[in-house]
């Protein structure tokens, strides 16, 4: 009989060890002092978190690993097909620790999904819908499901990505349902955005919608992009990295030292100050007083 409780106190002792080490391996991943970042996205995640943003971390001393699951255009819905389906469909960028890019194509979600422990992992609308709260309620709940259902990590938390308004003129498609006009498109998105996050999923909100109108109001004007839609290559992309950086780091990118080469000083203190104040005021315009004109 004694021998019988011993083995079962045994036993007991010997399932506790193997959770307990298996929390302590999965803490380790997590609390490592990197951060890793997963975007399910498409052009506008390649603008915003595959330039600057590993810089900004290591100016600002942080480890970052960043990883983009890339289609160009995906919206929602196409995400939630290729998940369901399993597709390798994606080309999955990748950043390592030390700022060296590696890309995979034919790479399915599933496995993108355990390949780090992500400390986060981003969703966003493709441009056109960005403002379509219908579209995020049809498609996202099934796909964020999907998710927090296939990573490796439960500690994983989850990112909102505000993506930003078409540049006055542009000729993009998507542009006519919010009737050619910035101004209504940048409405409905920060409308979506706030109800959306609002349903309590997400633990960050990344405005880079609002830090590119913020932008905007500067003397540089509607001059952030390089089509009509995707961020141009140097400040435009600036704006949206810095506003990431002090997202996710909870610091203020203001006085961070990295500026991107072809980036000059003034066009910087603008990005920072634009990111800075969409992080505070992510749902309304902060115009830069300090970047105007003088008359």
């Amino acid at each position: 009989m004694m021998k019988a409780k011993q083995i079962f106190l045994l036993g007991i002792l010997l399932v506790f060890f193997l959770i307990s080490n298996s929390l302590k391996v999965q803490g380790q991943s997590l609390d490592d002092g990197v951060l890793r970042i997963l975007a399910i996205g498409n052009s506008f995640s390649e603008d915003a978190i595959e330039q600057n943003l590993y810089e900004l971390a290591k100016a600002g001393k942080k480890k970052i690993v960043i990883g983009n699951l890339y289609i160009g255009g995906a919206p929602l819905s196409l995400h939630l097909s290729n998940a369901k389906e399993d597709k390798p469909a994606y080309r999955y960028r990748k950043i390592n620790l030390e700022g060296h890019m590696f890309e995979k194509t034919n790479e399915r979600l599933s496995e993108a999904l355990v390949d780090e422990a992500w400390d986060y992992i981003s969703f966003q609308q493709a441009s056109p819908l960005s403002g379509d709260y219908d579209s995020y309620a049809k498609d996202l709940p099934l796909l964020y499901d999907y998710v927090t259902k296939h990573v490796k990590y439960p500690q994983t938390n989850y990112i909102l990505h505000q993506t930003w308004a078409y540049q006055n003129g542009s000729t993009h498609e998507g542009f006519v349902r919010y009737n050619r006009n910035q101004n209504a498109m940048y409405a409905a998105i920060v409308n979506t955005s706030q109800e959306v996050f609002n349903w309590g999923n997400f633990q960050v909100l990344v405005p880079s919608g609002t830090a590119i109108q913020n932008a905007r109001s500067s003397y540089l004007g509607d001059q952030f992009t390089r089509d009509g839609y995707h961020l141009n290559l140097d400040y435009g992309r600036f704006v949206a990295a810095c506003t990431w950086y002090e997202a996710l780091f909870k610091e203020s990118v203001v006085n961070n030292a990295f500026l991107p080469l072809k980036v000059s000083y003034i066009e910087g203190q603008i990005a920072r100050e634009a990111a800075h104040q969409a992080v505070r005021s992510p749902y309304g315009v902060t115009v830069l007083k300090d970047f105007q004109l003088m008359k």
